[in-house]
């Protein structure tokens, strides 16, 4: 299992646009059609990841605890499927559907959202103000697989408790830790 940090890119820094295929719906969904009131989630994960298996159901409950305050939650693939073929927009789907994403998931085939974001690991979080500024890029919580932590999403939740009431969350953030993003040879 490779371990990989966050790039910790400036505060302030605009959301890069994109349209990406929903694995769930089939549809082509842009960042204005999706973007969140108060806040934007944007987390870039796959399907083969332990790391992101780890963090999953709290992904989920992040989003769910959210939705109703003005956050919205995305979820992006940019793994090579050639060399990862279980991190495929099927696939994506299926997995999806299993665990019940409230979220879409969407997927980045040729890998320029995550380097326009300049995504390193899954999962890798980023997120951004109503108006589009990023306020927080990294970890979700201090968990990793196999060091015993219980999975809260404490990191996550503190800077989304802040951005709902009008505050912005602390400069001092720590990156997230994961495997590589599968870049293309």
């Amino acid at each position: 299992m490779a371990r990989t940090e966050s790039v910790m890119i400036p505060l302030g820094s605009k959301a890069p646009d994109f349209k990406l295929l929903d694995t769930i719906s089939g549809k082509e969904l842009g960042l204005s059609d999706i973007r969140g009131v108060k806040a934007t989630l944007i987390a870039f994960i796959c399907n083969h990841c332990p790391f992101v298996k780890h963090i999953n159901h709290q992904l989920i409950s992040v989003a769910l605890d959210y939705r109703l305050q003005g956050v919205s939650v995305i979820a992006i693939s940019s793994n090579d499927v050639n060399q990862y073929p279980e991190d495929g927009p099927t696939q994506m789907a299926k997995v999806a559907r299993e665990l019940g994403y409230p979220f879409p998931y969407l997927f980045d085939e040729t890998q320029e959202v995550a380097k326009s974001y300049q995504a390193a690991c899954t999962p890798d979080f980023f997120v951004f103000n109503e108006n589009m500024d990023l306020v927080y890029r990294g970890q979700l919580d201090d968990s990793r697989p196999g060091n015993g932590l219980e999975v809260t999403g404490k990191d996550i939740r503190d800077c989304l408790d802040l951005i709902v009431t009008g505050k912005l969350p602390s400069a001092q953030q720590k990156p997230s830790i994961g495997c590589n993003i599968k870049w293309r040879n």
